[in-house]
């Protein structure tokens, strides 16, 4: 009991940890893991991370985002994200969405981390934080995810995209933008050339 002691003893309240983060404080890291989370000590998060909850005045608080998704993908190099971003672009996306997207380099798919819904993708680029531009061609890559009219939004899209900075979208559009992405912002980056021709 005084090991599990001593182990609790080590753990920051609110801090994220991996299963082999615990192992240099623990000869039987599996069976201290379990009485743990059984006194409610560690609360498992996802297969080999736990939380050590932080107690507040209105109970246990979850833990911070971005620790947790560093701790499940062991890489600080990936970039949080939600649809609901692109509402605040003004092209007519008004719909809240309760899953929240993590690019980054090694996972792919949908992980359920502690009470939330994450939606890894892979990918080789992504920026290291959100910008008008990279939400504007992230909303084209992404426009058959969305609940909105698709005509409707790109037609707003559009509009928006002559209104921003022509050389910072189309370095986003290089670096972020699919196929259909760089197809699309082609021809409202041509028409912007013209006018400024």
């Amino acid at each position: 009991m005084a090991k599990l002691d001593e182990l609790k003893r080590r753990l920051t309240p609110g801090k994220v940890y991996r299963r082999a983060d615990l192992t240099k404080w623990s000869a039987a890291v599996d069976r201290d893991l379990r009485a743990l989370v059984d006194a409610g000590e560690l609360t498992k998060v996802s297969a080999g991370v736990y939380l050590r909850p932080k107690q507040t005045a209105f109970g246990k608080a979850p833990a911070d985002e971005k620790d947790l998704v560093e701790a499940f993908l062991k890489d600080k190099r990936f970039l949080l994200t939600t649809p609901n971003a692109y509402n605040a672009l003004g092209v007519g996306t008004t719909q809240l969405y309760n899953h929240t997207v993590v690019y980054n380099r090694k996972r792919h798919g949908q992980f359920k981390l502690g009470n939330r819904l994450y939606d890894f993708r892979k990918k080789a680029e992504f920026p290291e934080t959100l910008s008008k531009e990279f939400l504007l061609v992230d909303l084209v890559n992404n426009v058959k995810r969305l609940a909105e009219g698709e005509s409707v939004v790109l037609k707003q899209v559009k509009a928006k995209a002559k209104a921003l900075d022509s050389s910072a979208l189309k370095r986003a559009v290089d670096d972020y933008g699919g196929v259909r992405a760089k197809r699309f912002f082609s021809e409202v980056l041509e028409e912007q050339a013209q006018l400024h021709a």
